[in-house]
């Protein structure tokens, strides 16, 4: 969730990160300095390029050349000549003028994997910032000092200027910070570090704050607590289906050969992994035996008769494969697009480290991030929806094949899950209004020079905002799934996949027998999730082990 201010919980476990050597910047590497403060190191392959790069762009402003950023205004201004004696000015001017962002302060594992980020793409060499800048973000990362970025601001064009702006502020003793939970002056921090303040020479203030690093950032966080999101709530769906008696043979692999979909044929295999061995979950030749029985009298009598139950369970049951699948498969695309602007150099102008030619891009565009979290959003709300009419099976007597209604063991006097379900139901609500794509709303700003921009920002930041939100109706839809299956026959009944779950849920939140407070519980349940800490099968989710730990 977005916050005023979250001390960070370090643990100091991970592996040190070693930014610009010869691999790329994995996700789980930013996830590993974001939330569990692995050490970041400067590769010296990283330095030498940047110092490379530092040198040609000092020696084509020593012959007079004009450079669209360092020796011109920024944007509509680009026709102002700025003269050398101007060019650190400018940069520092740029810093305090686009410090004009409102909205609560974003969480701190967003603003250090931003960071993260910048240092990564100032690696590569196409930017010509000193290295000694990159270096100061080394340390603030390193020190645990986290500048404090407002929300709102950014238009995802030239990137997030106003966002990054507040990062490069703190570097150069200007702005606050957090350590240990503190907002402090960002000179008192450089200060009890022992480092200067940094003082901004030609184009840094560009290279430190213009590209896409806060939109991938918040990209990364979300695509990470989704997915870990998505892997429960298949669970939860599973232990759903024992307690209302349907069949793993709908997710038989020849059903799922036909149609083709990979991420239809994966999911169909996570279902019947969480319910191999389930005593709760028939066959459906079990089922049709005793369906069959009511046509045999239906026979005997010439007469239409109901049998106890259905040959086919509701599309929420049978369906997930086809319905959910596309997450799958969509989670993949946007794990490897994050994953390439994780990657990239996303600022202008560049500076070819190599032959020194200067390139005006638009590599701050945030396009690729706002088209796949916008998408991204369409998925939350889609599995959002998925869980309500879950959650609305096992709450109703009619529906749920006996199940008491609300879950309660004593209804009447006691009303179970109806607050849970109420919760649950506005939570849904809220993920389905804000599932709107944020790409499509494009302003003109900035003197028309930014006259189309990407509202990448917007989508992430609000994907990040949904992914938190998932995760809580994940969490209620498993204490859900966990009372129905005590209801139903108890959790030794279960899958042995859907008991380890059981287990884990039962661990911070027991049966409900008489109405008591929920939310408490829902919060720890969410933790669990949000910690990896619910067990589901490894290596079969999208892309990667979901289940890997994060602190």
């Amino acid at each position: 969730m977005i916050c005023e201010t979250l001390p960070g919980t370090a643990t100091g476990t991970a592996a040190p990160i070693v930014v610009g050597d010869t691999g790329r910047l994995s996700l789980d590497g930013v996830m590993a300095v974001a939330r569990d403060y692995a050490e970041v190191g400067l590769s010296e392959a990283a330095q030498a390029r940047m110092r490379r790069s530092r040198a040609l762009l000092l020696d084509k402003l020593a012959r007079g050349e004009a450079i669209y950023g360092v020796t011109t205004g920024f944007g509509g201004n680009a026709h102002y000549q700025i003269p050398p004696s101007k060019l650190g000015d400018l940069q520092t001017n740029l810093l305090r003028m686009l410090k004009a962002g409102v909205g609560r302060y974003l969480p701190p594992e967003v603003v250090r994997a931003s960071m993260l980020l910048r240092i990564n793409a100032l690696a590569f060499g196409w930017s010509s910032a000193r290295v000694g800048a990159a270096l100061h973000l080394v340390e603030f990362l390193n020190r645990r000092v986290t500048p404090l970025v407002p929300e709102y601001g950014s238009v995802g064009a030239s990137g997030d200027l106003i966002p990054t702006c507040y990062i490069a502020s703190c570097l150069c003793g200007e702005g606050t910070v957090l350590v240990d939970g503190a907002a402090i002056p960002a000179a008192e921090a450089l200060r009890r570090m022992g480092l200067a303040p940094l003082t901004l020479e030609a184009k840094e203030g560009l290279a430190l704050l213009n590209g896409t690093t806060m939109m991938t950032a918040l990209a990364a966080m979300a695509l990470a607590q989704v997915e870990s999101a998505f892997a429960v709530a298949l669970g939860a769906i599973a232990m759903a289906a024992e307690a209302l008696g349907s069949s793993a043979d709908y997710y038989d692999p020849r059903i799922q050969s036909v149609k083709g979909h990979p991420g239809q044929i994966a999911v169909a295999a996570i279902m019947r992994k969480l319910l191999e061995g389930s005593a709760l979950a028939p066959g459906l030749e079990e089922i049709r035996a005793r369906v069959a029985r009511t046509g045999a009298l239906a026979r005997q009598q010439d007469s239409v008769e109901a049998a106890p139950e259905s040959l086919q369970a509701p599309y929420s049951l049978r369906c997930v494969p086809q319905g959910l699948g596309p997450m799958w498969d969509s989670l993949g695309a946007v794990r490897e697009v994050v994953e390439r602007e994780v990657n990239s150099v996303n600022d202008n102008p560049l500076v070819d480290p190599e032959t020194g030619d200067v390139l005006h891009t638009g590599n701050f565009y945030g396009g690729h991030i706002a088209r796949y979290l916008d998408g991204m959003k369409i998925d939350i709300a889609t599995l959002a929806n998925w869980l309500h009419s879950i959650v609305a099976l096992l709450m109703d007597s009619r529906f749920s094949r006996g199940l008491p209604n609300s879950l309660s063991p004593n209804p009447g006097l006691h009303q179970g899950f109806k607050g849970l379900q109420l919760c649950h139901s506005s939570l849904v609500t809220s993920l389905r209004q804000q599932s709107a794509p944020s790409s499509i709303h494009t302003l003109p700003t900035e003197q028309y020079n930014q006259d189309v921009v990407s509202l990448g920002t917007h989508a992430a930041l609000t994907a990040f905002e949904m992914s938190a939100k998932l995760r809580d109706v994940v969490a209620m839809t498993l204490l859900a799934s966990a009372q129905a299956a005590e209801l139903r026959g108890g959790a030794a009944r279960l899958a042995p996949a859907t008991r380890a779950m059981h287990a884990a849920v039962r661990a911070v939140s027991p049966m409900v027998t008489v109405d008591r407070p929920l939310d408490e519980e829902i919060a720890s349940v969410a933790a669990l999730i949000d910690r990896a800490m619910i067990p589901v099968p490894k290596g079969l989710f999208p892309p990667s082990d979901s289940s890997a730990k994060r602190k």
